[in-house]
């Protein structure tokens, strides 16, 4: 999606993630937070993506995967968008079943070597114990893609990311995609909302 549309992909959970391993301020602050589990404040993620969003590399714009997250978030960046003389264009609802997501994300691992990602059930090995691309022995899973964590992250989802749906709605960006779709489909479904944007 990054180069089929010029666009800057952004992963607030990948941003957050690099502030904790680089011990930033944002990381230092949200690293107790997101081992539990829990959302990090508003005001730090809307600082952060605010402050990432000026870099060279999204002068064209930028995906934002996982954010905003809460209504707040949605007002707070709608504020910093408006001064820039910017607006979120697209916002795509990906819909899923909370357990087949327990599923999804609690079954996904990676090669500690190269990064290639599998699954235990969509994406096994095709030899148990080493990584189908280099051969590599060492896999690693994200510490909290565990069952505990997703089901207490998408009680938040329900509890505060749910109240944004007619915020978004109301500014008509808002679009739904089944995230239970083979990919190939959800790929389709994606590229054609965004092409339409």
């Amino acid at each position: 999606m990054e180069e089929k549309f010029g666009l800057k992909a952004l992963s607030t959970g990948e941003m957050l993630r690099a502030a904790v391993e680089q011990q930033t301020e944002i990381g230092q602050q949200a690293e107790e937070r997101m081992a539990s589990g829990d959302l990090v404040p508003d005001d730090l993620i809307v600082a952060m993506v605010a402050e990432r969003i000026k870099a060279s590399d999204c002068a064209n714009g930028a995906i934002l995967d996982g954010f905003p997250r809460t209504l707040a978030q949605a007002e707070m960046f709608d504020e910093v968008l408006s001064k820039r003389n910017l607006a979120l264009s697209l916002v795509i609802l990906f819909e899923a079943d909370d357990e087949a997501m327990v599923e999804r994300i609690s079954g996904r691992f990676s090669c500690a070597s190269c990064g290639e990602g599998y699954h235990d059930i969509n994406k096994p090995l095709t030899r148990e114990g080493i990584c189908d691309v280099c051969g590599e022995k060492r896999f690693r899973r994200r510490a909290d893609d565990n069952p505990e964590t997703i089901r207490h992250r998408l009680g938040d989802y329900h509890a505060l990311t749910e109240p944004l749906l007619p915020f978004l709605r109301e500014k008509d960006i808002l679009k739904s995609v089944d995230a239970m779709a083979e990919i190939d489909d959800l790929k389709f479904a994606i590229e054609s909302l965004m092409k339409a944007t």
